[in-house]
């Protein structure tokens, strides 16, 4: 079993990033399965925290479930055309300390989604998160690509995806990403 996880970055219940990450759990293919892990909880990042109490558990725990997955999926939201703040903050808890980028990070198979109800998709916010990814040393898989946008139109009031063509898209994105993290780990 292909066990990966994906992070919503956005804390919004209504967000359409987090409905996009919920319809890749339901999509995954056979011998594949997507956790869904959370940044909420976590507090902003502060060095003077960090020396006084440590690693916060919600940071612990998740830095946990990431090191024993065989993949991640960041499912980002854009703003302002670029990485969204709450979600680089997580990411950069996750990396403290320094030590710990490898165990966590290094060379885990990892992908990028997005929605957004902009014209452009989240094309932005997925190419500012290449340098972050390329320093934390993950095997980014770009054998496919996902860039949700006008997502009003994609998704109905509870979250589902009502956009067939969309919906036939991401099947083929977790497919295709869950093989990549198999043949990686596998």
């Amino acid at each position: 079993m292909t066990n990966l996880i994906g992070l919503s970055g956005s804390l919004r219940d209504g967000s359409f990033n987090t409905a996009l990450l919920r319809a890749a759990k339901a999509l995954m293919p056979e011998g594949a399965q997507l956790a869904i892990g959370s940044i909420k909880g976590i507090p902003l990042y502060d060095g003077d925290l960090e020396a006084a109490v440590g690693i916060p558990r919600a940071v612990a725990a998740l830095k946990d479930a990431i090191a024993a997955s065989d993949g991640l999926l960041l499912v980002t939201p854009e703003y302002n055309n670029s990485i969204p703040g709450v979600f680089k903050n997580a990411i950069d808890w996750l990396s403290r300390p320094s030590s710990d980028i490898r165990r966590v990070f290094g060379g885990k198979p990892t992908a990028s989604i997005g929605a957004s109800p902009g014209g452009f998709g989240t094309i932005l916010s997925q190419a500012a998160w290449l340098p972050v990814l390329r320093t934390l040393g993950v095997e980014l898989w770009s054998g496919g690509r996902l860039l949700v946008s006008r997502a009003q139109g994609v998704f109905d009031a509870s979250g589902n995806i009502t956009d067939a063509a969309i919906k036939e898209q991401l099947r083929g994105f977790v497919s295709g990403f869950a093989g990549f993290a198999a043949s990686r780990t596998g």
